[in-house]
């Protein structure tokens, strides 16, 4: 019992950084698209598709980190890792975000094939491409911080952001 209980608290402690990345960035996201939908009259509540979201994100942040082959370059520049990772972090969203999608039409309609194709006919293409940009460009802010953050130490990084409680300002 006491191996689940530390598993499962690891297992917290590891979701709690993508987690607040995600929900932070898209919850920002989601304020400033109401903002421009109100100025057209239109009102959005989006609070809990944005906390969903960035959730869902974490989970497929830390399901993807226990791959074998996802840290391929530790010992390259940042760069390597950074791209790398926000490679795989698209593909698997992109994949994660399409089953969403998908399994409601495959319960409608039955069938895989007509599913994908209704799916695929009603797909808001403006909006789909408007969600991937930007989980590009999160994905790839997320990646350089980690990757930072790994090679400079956690540590360090809170001191270089924080200060330490020793020192005084210059």
């Amino acid at each position: 019992m006491g191996t689940i209980v530390s598993r499962l608290k690891h297992e917290l402690v590891e979701a709690i950084p993508p987690a607040v990345f995600f929900f932070v960035a898209f919850h920002v996201i989601a304020f400033t698209r109401a903002l421009m939908l109100e100025q057209h009259g239109i009102r959005v509540s989006t609070f809990m598709a944005a906390t969903i979201a960035a959730l869902i994100v974490a989970k497929v942040v830390l399901i993807v980190d226990l791959l074998p082959f996802v840290n391929r370059f530790p010992e390259k520049p940042l760069i390597y890792n950074v791209v790398w990772k926000t490679g795989i972090y698209m593909v698997a969203a992109l994949l994660v975000r399409y089953l969403e999608h998908l399994i409601p039409f495959v319960r409608e309609h039955g069938d895989l094939a007509l599913a994908n194709r209704h799916l695929l006919d009603e797909v808001v293409w403006p909006h789909f491409w408007f969600v991937q940009i930007w989980l590009l460009v999160l994905f790839f802010m997320y990646c350089t911080l980690r990757e930072f953050v790994r090679a400079v130490g956690r540590e360090r990084v809170v001191q270089l952001f924080f200060g330490s409680s020793g020192s005084h300002a210059a």
